[in-house]
């Protein structure tokens, strides 16, 4: 704003105009207050933002209503967003979970050190890379679909804590070359902070929003399935989850925070034993009732893949027997013990299996569903699933053997369909939904 003398201004007819100057710094100020949600309306030509969820209890909340998530995983976004010829691919993939009535979709907002890294260097940005994730943040809002932004992976995939420890170590001030150093080298924690301030505080260059002020983003995920092995008594991870949840909230507070965890039972837990998929198990650094029960966390996260989890041979029948106490016991830990939100973030089952079907796999995903599902039903903290993982058409280099693409795949564009219809049977449809679950769902709107 240009400073103005303070003498009068007096109009060309002599009468005083302070009754303009009054209305427009009135203006000015409805500008500075909510200039962001004018902005992205401008450049998203909507009436309506989406509104930031939020949590009362064991359930999730949106416009003053309990919030049931049906999702996916599609972690490629931004890296595909950064070229355009591959860009087109985020729309394809967020128009095809919109038109199932999908709501979140998971997705990393990290790559360190690797291809496309947005991340190069400690608190040096590819501001081209950049740009990408501000692109499937805007996307995301055109098609009404929320995104759970993960911060960095445990994994090596998209550089991970290791690029982290490698960067300390090349730079002559890391503690240890573990990996697991991650966790408690002072300076890497600092790495890792500077990376979440510079993220939150983003704004995007298509919407003009800052990150931590968009609600687009459904929440912030610290970590992809962390572990800390080389310290099983869990005191170093559960340190680094307190030390950064922290920070993270102190810089958003709008946002839910979720750990990442996969949802094993620490050694100390009376549940290991009977729930763990096995010993080793409990041996990962990691808690899920300790990790979980932090004020700065505000709901758990579990995964779900009994192919990789056993280490011997599990019947079908079997394995679907066990997702169902794996996910009960997890509910019923929600209600009782953590008094939050139950998310399974990631569910799926590998191609890879010898006597592998696609009815399985139908099955499986039911499974699931229907837990979920009958835990709405129930008012109980199950809030949500996530299937891993999507894609479109051409991208067999980022499938796994979870991976498929719903437009090809009929039964499950089907189930997930029906269960959005179910959930919005208890909730109505969302405002989100109305488009494309109108026409299929015959519940309240």
């Amino acid at each position: 704003m240009v400073k103005q003398s303070r003498k009068k201004m007096v109009g060309g007819n002599g009468m005083m105009i302070y009754p303009v100057l009054g209305f427009a710094s009135c203006i000015a100020l409805v500008y500075m207050s909510f200039g962001d949600i004018m902005v992205v309306n401008l450049q998203r030509g909507e009436e309506s933002l989406l509104s930031f969820v939020k949590r009362n209890g064991t359930h999730l909340m949106v416009d003053g209503k309990v919030f049931y998530v049906n999702g996916w995983n599609s972690y490629w976004l931004m890296d595909q967003a950064v070229d355009h010829f591959s860009r087109p691919r985020v729309r394809e993939i967020l128009q095809n979970g919109a038109k199932m009535g999908l709501t979140v979709c998971r997705t990393w907002a990290f790559n360190d050190g690797a291809y496309n890294a947005l991340q190069f260097f400690p608190g040096r940005f590819d501001e081209r890379v950049f740009k990408a994730l501000d692109h499937v943040i805007y996307e995301a809002g055109r098609q009404k679909i929320r995104l759970l932004l993960s911060l960095v992976n445990n994994l090596n995939a998209y550089g991970g804590k290791s690029q982290y420890v490698k960067w300390a170590w090349e730079e002559g001030v890391g503690l240890s070359s573990s990996n697991d150093s991650f966790f408690f080298d002072p300076s890497i924690r600092h790495y890792f902070k500077s990376y979440i301030k510079a993220l939150l505080t983003r704004r995007n260059t298509i919407t003009g929003i800052e990150y931590r002020n968009d609600p687009t983003i459904f929440a912030w995920e610290l970590m992809n399935e962390p572990r800390c092995i080389s310290d099983p008594s869990g005191d170093s991870l559960q340190d680094w989850i307190e030390e950064m949840s922290m920070f993270v909230k102190s810089i958003d507070n709008n946002h839910l925070l979720t750990v990442g965890l996969e949802g094993f039972y620490g050694p100390k837990s009376q549940k290991g034993p009977i729930i763990n998929p096995g010993p080793w198990a409990a041996e990962l650094g990691s808690d899920f009732i300790r990790n979980s029960k932090l004020s700065t966390i505000d709901f758990t996260s579990v995964h779900i893949y009994p192919d990789q989890w056993f280490h011997f041979k599990l019947e079908f029948e079997e394995k679907l027997k066990y997702v169902s106490k794996w996910m009960i016991s997890h509910i019923e830990d929600g209600d009782k013990e953590l008094k939050k939100p139950v998310m399974f973030t990631e569910f799926g089952l590998s191609n890879l299996n010898k006597n592998f079907r696609h009815p399985d796999r139908e099955r499986f995903y039911k499974t699931v569903l229907d837990i979920v599902y009958k835990s709405a039903l129930e008012k109980k903290s199950g809030a949500g699933a996530f299937a891993w993982q999507f894609l479109v058409a051409g991208m067999k280099e980022y499938n796994d053997d979870f991976g498929f693409v719903p437009a090809e795949t009929p039964y499950a564009s089907r189930l997930m369909t029906e269960h959005s219809c179910r959930l919005a049977s208890i909730q109505g449809i969302l405002s989100s939904q109305k488009d494309n679950l109108k026409n299929v769902c015959s519940v309240r709107q």
